[in-house]
């Protein structure tokens, strides 16, 4: 079974290429603000208790699924910044859950330019999805604050190894993005016997 983290700088498609990705490949998704909208309900973003929420059902999530064995396939969606060892140590843990119950661990990194994602920033499905992302100011400032204080690409030169695909999909469609993707992990949906 195939584990597939998602990752780039706010607003790059993570969710939408996740969804059509999950779709194509009958594979089961939990995109980053599944947990952080939940939690937003409850706290205010980075206090203890909105942590608490949003790790804890990611982990109770990431528990249960690895050691399904009726799923096909996993995505997770997850900003990450290149540049903090707690991100990079919440990853390998993340990795290490799937691993030991047998799944193969891929990392797609998408990549597009600020413009772009700023576009995409207020794009109808990112806001049905993400109700703190309707603020469109506020959001708009937290992802330009994003990309300046975090490294949130790699550049293609932070991670190695066959089982790890950077796309630029700056002028990329979500499709051409998932036939990019699927091709280079050799992934087709399973077939139930």
């Amino acid at each position: 079974m195939n584990f597939l983290l998602i990752t780039g700088p706010p607003a790059v498609g993570k969710m939408t290429v996740g969804k059509e990705l999950a779709q194509r490949l009958d594979y089961k998704m939990l995109h980053n603000h599944d947990s952080i909208e939940l939690a937003l309900k409850f706290y205010y973003f980075g206090d203890k208790g909105f942590t608490q929420i949003n790790e804890g059902i990611r982990d109770l999530v990431f528990e249960s699924t690895s050691k399904n064995k009726e799923i096909n396939g996993m995505i997770f969606t997850l900003v990450w910044a290149f540049d903090v060892q707690e991100d990079w140590e919440y990853v390998e843990k993340i990795k290490q859950t799937y691993l030991k119950q047998g799944w193969t661990f891929h990392i797609v990194e998408l990549f597009a330019d600020q413009a772009t994602r700023l576009g995409r920033n207020i794009k109808p499905d990112r806001l049905a999805a993400k109700p703190s992302k309707r603020n469109l100011e506020n959001s708009k400032k937290s992802l330009l604050e994003h990309d300046e204080k975090y490294k949130v690409n790699s550049g293609g030169e932070m991670i190695k190894g066959e089982n790890y695909l950077l796309i630029d999909n700056t002028n990329l469609s979500p499709s051409a993005t998932v036939d990019q993707i699927i091709k280079h992990f050799s992934l087709s949906p399973q077939i139930d016997s």
